[in-house]
């Protein structure tokens, strides 16, 4: 058996890291996972351990359909929750420009897992370049087609990972972008 991997699970606590210079002492970070889904769970647990490590407190949100990711964003108390990570989840996906309305609704700095939060309006986006998981993909199926046995090959891992950046969201959340933020950037939307 072989395949492609995004790993996107696994790096909640990069995310929470790239949003660290947005918080504040007395605000917590909010991770918002679909229940249904043992990756996000994993993820959960990854930034608990991060937020353990820098003595800030996580709170966790959960939604599995659009009524609550509603009830999740209501649930936001204002100046109480200091940045939100948004789960690695295909329901997410889906959901990209509701997340980034409401997470611009409540004022909180919010990063997602895919270059389209972002686009969608998000502040920032962190996870691995989908174009280049799917070139890896196609490049995987071509050795299977010309006869590699699967077996024979192993999972690929992405090689490129994408930091992407909303000013316009940032500059109407009142939140000026770090000059290393902006030189770790892939992309910077307007």
């Amino acid at each position: 058996m072989t395949g492609v991997t995004s790993i996107g699970g696994a790096l909640a606590s990069k995310r929470l890291d790239l949003m660290r210079e947005f918080l504040r002492d007395d605000a917590a970070i909010a991770i918002l996972i679909n229940p249904g889904n043992a990756v996000t769970e994993a993820e959960r647990r990854d930034a608990e351990a991060a937020c353990l490590g820098i003595g800030q407190r996580l709170e966790v949100r959960t939604a599995s359909n659009a009524d609550e990711i509603d009830s999740a964003f209501a649930a936001h108390k204002p100046r109480r929750i200091g940045a939100l990570i948004i789960a690695f989840d295909a329901f997410f996906f889906g959901q990209v420009r509701r997340l980034a309305i409401l997470a611009a609704r409540q004022g909180v700095p919010t990063i997602g897992p895919i270059r389209e939060f972002a686009a969608a309006g998000g502040l920032m986006s962190y996870g691995a370049s989908i174009p280049g998981v799917n070139r890896q993909a196609g490049i995987l199926a071509g050795k299977v087609l010309k006869g590699a046995r699967t077996a024979d090959l192993p999972v690929q891992q992405p090689t490129k990972f994408e930091l992407v950046l909303n000013i316009g969201t940032a500059k109407a959340l009142g939140i000026e972008l770090s000059a290393k933020l902006l030189a770790l950037a892939a992309e910077v939307i307007e």
